[in-house]
């Protein structure tokens, strides 16, 4: 058996055709499709702004990537040398960056605020999944009773401390992950050094789609909701302005061959989600979105909208094979 990772996120982005087009800004300069593509927290990632001056666009997306480099430096569970993986580690980081630790405030204040649908302690299970799936001769029925209740026991949001720029976890073996919400929060920052650099008709995706003002020619940005049995056809879409769509899926990462065991994982439980379901979230700003996506997914359905009203987010739409199954509106 074997961990299959895919993207994550349940995105296509539909909105730029191949090459790079050419349309008329309200000036009536030419303004042009600049694309960046790469990875982000292991994720796609790709940024398409319109400028008359490739140049320029080029200069501001290097700096964009550069302060995506440092906060993937932070919150990267990937990378052995992360702020993240050295807590995660240690059991301590006693020099946090400022970041890290709003990131981290914030998603204990979400775990204090959704009654135990999200806890960003849940990485002991995860690894769990992970040691059972990767070992040679593992069951098909997933880890034992007892390795899940050793792991569980580890999951408690309120076992964080923070004093200042000091972070420590309250039991030996504790894990965190940021990954619902780091995502929205890069999408976030590497936007803002884009608007810095003066561009404003732009779609950036770190994981997390985000546009900004409509494209030149005055139409929305267009979002692709991938099919959970096929993330590379769009089952339905999105046209978004000034907004970002966050998507949870369980097929992001299927840890078994009969796709049984999902990475999202239920903090109340530590059973996972199935894997041909997914939520896609809208809310003005890709950190709002992406921290709701996960617990959306999980939520029982009279839970949605009051966890949807109270995380900002705007809609959610519910996507199965058959498409488009349940509409939530805060």
């Amino acid at each position: 058996m074997s961990v299959t990772f895919t993207r994550r996120r349940a995105i296509t982005v539909l909105a730029a055709a191949a090459g790079l087009p050419l349309l008329l800004n309200a000036t009536g300069a030419e303004a042009r499709l600049v694309r960046w593509e790469g990875t982000t927290l292991g994720a796609k990632s790709t940024i398409q702004l319109y400028h008359k001056d490739e140049a320029k666009a080029r200069a501001a997306i290097d700096a964009a990537l550069a302060e995506l480099a440092r906060l993937e430096a932070m919150f990267s569970v990937y990378r052995a040398d992360s702020a993240l993986s050295a807590l995660n580690r240690d059991g301590v980081l006693a020099d946090a960056p400022a970041e890290f630790v709003e990131m981290l405030t914030r998603a204990l204040h979400l775990a204090e605020i959704r009654g135990g649908i999200y806890d960003p302690t849940i990485q002991p299970v995860w690894q769990t999944y992970f040691r059972h799936f990767t070992s040679p001769g593992a069951s098909a029925s997933g880890p034992s009773q007892a390795d899940l209740a050793a792991a569980m026991a580890l999951v408690d949001w309120k076992g964080v401390k923070i004093d200042g720029n000091r972070v420590s976890f309250a039991k030996p073996g504790m894990g965190l992950t940021l990954n619902s919400g780091a995502q929205g929060f890069i999408t976030d920052r590497v936007a803002a050094v884009l608007r810095d650099h003066g561009f404003s008709q732009m779609l950036v995706d770190m994981g997390e789609p985000r546009a900004m003002a409509p494209k030149p020619d005055g139409s929305a940005w267009r979002i692709g909701i991938a099919n959970p049995a096929n993330p590379d056809q769009a089952i339905t879409h999105l046209d978004v302005v000034d907004a970002c769509v966050a998507t949870s899926g369980g097929y992001g990462t299927v840890f078994d061959d009969a796709a049984r065991f999902t990475h999202l994982i239920d903090p109340r439980t530590g059973a996972t989600a199935p894997a041909l379901a997914s939520v896609s979230v809208v809310a003005k700003t890709a950190t709002q979105a992406d921290g709701l996506a996960t617990a959306m997914l999980l939520a029982e359905p009279e839970k949605r909208q009051a966890i949807l009203k109270a995380g900002g987010g705007e809609r959610a739409l519910y996507v199965t094979p058959a498409g488009v199954v349940a509409s939530v509106e805060a």
